[in-house]
Order: C-alpha cells, then structure tokens, then sequence
C-alpha cells in the first residue's frame, strides 16, 4: 500500500470509530432538535423513539424505544399512542415513506407532536436499504400528507461538509472547534440533514 493510501485508509478507519453524534452532519442538528424537544416540556410526557434511544435522556415522565423489526412504520401493530414521537434518520430507510409518515401520526395522541429528522445531501448508507432523500419542502409535505400540521422546518449543511462526507462519515474534531464560525456555517442551497417538529 503506498504511503498515501495507508494515511488514507488509516483515517477512514478513525472516522468509522467516532460515535455517531460526534459525526460533523449531526452537530447543529442534534443541537436543534433537543432544543426543539426540550421546548415541549418533556417531564410530564409519554416520548416514544423510531429505531433508537438517542433522546431518551431528556427526562420524559415515560419513554418507550420502538425497533425494527419488532416494530415497522410501513406494518405496525398496536402500540398505542404517544405525546411525542421521535423519528431521526428513520424514514430513508424504509419502504413506503407517506405510509411510514401516516403511521407516525396514528402513533401521537391529539394534540402531541412528531419530531422528524432525515437526510438529503447525504451518501448512500445501506441499513438494509436507503431508498429516499427529503429536501425541507419534501419533509413538509410528507408529513402533511399524512395529517399533521407542521410547526417548523430546519435544515443545515454547507459545501465544505458535503464534500468531507462522501466518502465516510466525517467526526467533529479539534480543527473543527477551532474553525467553529467556518465549519457549523449553514448554507440553504446545500442541506444535508433536514428536521421537522409537526402537531395532530
């Protein structure tokens, strides 16, 4: 291998190994959707989350993990309902998005709220499929068509991320930090990740 390639490959590897919330995609995102959730006033309320745990430390009065397979957005069984239901980085993944979407809103009780993230400018990530990419109009109108009123729509990415990301899933490191205003920079025209708090 030669010496370009070993570096290469070495940084790959390091890349692969840092936690999924330290990817630098997920940065603003995953600061703006907690704050979007905590915003609900989680203490008094029943959360559920799509394929994951990753808001489950906000101190919901009840939180309940829903997985796949034991549990599908395109065939779900009764699980009852939900104040909150979080979806993030979920509905890429699945078969039929406006069913999945549908779902989301069977699952939130009147007056409860969906809480969806999903990728745009993004590669291509295999779990078992990645069939859909949702620009912030997409989002929208995914969700209304199944019924819900949406509160607001964000999204965030830059040219500079875009790039770093094509090939592997690029961690927020220490030059990074130092480039904060440079690297968390949000241009519109370039969305890699898009978000959507929506009410029944």
């Amino acid at each position: 291998m030669n010496p370009i390639a070993s570096v290469r490959y070495r940084l790959s590897r390091r890349r692969r190994r840092a936690p999924a919330e330290r990817h630098w995609v997920r940065i603003v995102m995953d600061r703006e959707v907690e704050a979007l959730l905590r915003g609900l006033g989680p203490a008094s309320l029943h959360a559920a989350e799509i394929s994951g745990d990753g808001r489950g430390h906000l101190g919901w009065q009840e939180f309940t993990r829903l997985d796949f397979p034991d549990f599908d957005l395109v065939n779900p069984h009764d699980v009852g309902q939900f104040d909150v239901v979080v979806c993030e980085q979920v509905l890429e993944h699945v078969t039929q998005p406006f069913t999945a979407a549908t779902t989301l809103a069977q699952l939130t009780k009147p007056g409860g709220h969906v809480l969806v993230s999903v990728p745009f400018l993004l590669r291509v990530h295999e779990a078992p499929i990645d069939a859909w990419r949702f620009t912030p109009t997409g989002l929208r109108l995914l969700l209304e068509s199944a019924g819900l009123t949406v509160v607001t729509v964000g999204s965030w990415g830059n040219p500079w991320c875009v790039r770093a990301n094509l090939t592997d899933w690029m961690p927020f490191g220490r030059r990074h930090q130092l480039l904060r205003r440079w690297s968390l920079a949000n241009n519109p025209e370039t969305p890699m990740v898009v978000w959507a708090l929506a009410g029944r």
